[in-house]
């Protein structure tokens, strides 16, 4: 895909089947069943078996190898497999990957999956304890000796800029944990299932690193979610609505980095979005009007509302109030902050959910939602919709 025009990849693909495990803080058993289980639940879901599958596709940051998960979940041979890099940018590009794989007749149905013991195995939100030698390793050693240790702290410097240039406080963040959490409360499958918070409770809870305080920052979470796309035409055999790829986008932008892109002239947005922004909006033929319901990347609070101005569903500074007023479905799982965080993919499998009509929290009519992944590193975005 050229950053200058559309693309042909839209409408050529679609999600079929979705599955995971319980989200837990220990889910006892290893990263490798975790994937296994997600892998034949979303099988199930589709309709199809481990013999239909020739393409694999997951992150790299993983310690399931494509290979290895096949074997497992009793997959036979593979035409396709594939790994995107960056972490939580990597979970709509799984999706593209799969998509590009499909529509170009590479593969004729791939499992996207992601499956981790996030919390009771190695924590991201621990920050860096070792790194192996890389150029990325060495641009961190310009952070590291002043105490930008973990994702809280990367994510705080931009945090505080933005406040500055807009004048706001750090109650701004907390329409979003409210948000999502009132989304959660009504979800069984939510870890914060029956436990939706207040603006006060977010301004009482303790500070991680300012401006940022606890229900700023997502959770860790173990669990394993799937995702399987094949092409419109067989979707149409299958048994579940199919959530079509109207659009699907990569993006890194000028100076970026890993979570310290803070040499650019402006820390007030994420430009990276704003390039995955432009590609879905002119390949699906779409503007923020058009969405039902938008499933936002929600690893800090901050950074969603940089999103929904990197989209242009509001003005710079104004996305506070934007989603105070319930100006969009937003995150209508709970996200990251509520539900899981499963690196993205849960936002994904809700997307779908609201087009099949069976999410907890439905959106009446929904037919086009948005979903983004991870922010401040390179990144990735699909529009989603249903079938005519």
């Amino acid at each position: 895909m050229s950053v200058r025009s559309r693309d042909s990849l839209g409408g050529r693909a679609a999600v079929v089947g979705i599955g995971a495990t319980e989200f837990s803080k220990d889910s006892g058993r290893s990263e490798l069943s975790l994937a296994t289980e997600a892998v034949r639940a979303a099988l199930d879901d589709a309709g199809l078996t481990p013999g239909d599958v020739d393409g694999l596709v997951t992150f790299t940051m993983d310690t399931n190898p494509e290979i290895t998960v096949a074997q497992a979940a009793g997959i036979g041979e593979l035409s396709f497999f594939s790994r995107v890099h960056y972490g939580g940018g990597a979970a709509c590009a799984t999706v593209q990957q799969a998509a590009l794989a499909v529509a170009s007749g590479v593969a004729e149905v791939v499992v996207c999956y992601r499956a981790f013991n996030e919390r009771s195995g190695r924590r991201f939100g621990s920050g860096v304890q070792q790194r192996e030698p890389s150029a990325e390793g060495a641009a961190l050693g310009w952070q590291l000796p002043f105490g930008l240790l973990t994702p809280a702290s990367w994510v705080a410097m931009a945090a505080q800029r933005y406040l500055h240039t807009y004048g706001l406080t750090p109650d701004a963040f907390g329409h979003v944990a409210v948000t999502d959490r009132r989304h959660a409360a009504r979800n069984p499958a939510a870890y914060f299932h029956g436990k939706p918070i207040t603006l006060a409770d977010h301004a009482a809870s303790r500070w991680i690193v300012e401006p940022l305080r606890l229900l700023d920052c997502c959770q860790e979470t173990d669990g394993g979610q799937a995702i399987v796309v094949t092409s419109v035409e067989r979707a149409r055999d299958l048994p579940r609505p199919p959530a079509v790829i109207l659009a699907a986008a990569q993006g890194a932008g000028r100076r970026q980095e890993a979570m310290t892109s803070f040499y650019r002239d402006e820390l007030t947005g994420l430009p990276e979005m704003g390039v995955v922004a432009r590609q879905l909006w002119r390949t699906a033929g779409l503007a923020p009007a058009d969405i039902d319901v938008a499933v936002l990347y929600d690893h800090f609070t901050p950074f969603v509302l940089m999103q929904l101005e990197e989209f242009g569903f509001c003005g710079p500074g104004e996305a506070a109030d934007f989603v105070a007023a319930d100006a969009i479905p937003l995150n209508t799982h709970g996200g990251q902050l509520g539900e899981a965080y499963l690196h993205g993919m849960n936002g994904i499998a809700e997307a779908v959910r609201q087009l099949r009509g069976t999410s907890v929290n439905q959106i009446p009519g929904a037919a086009r939602t948005l979903v983004t992944a991870g922010t401040g590193v390179p990144t990735s975005g699909l529009i989603l919709g249903t079938d005519g």
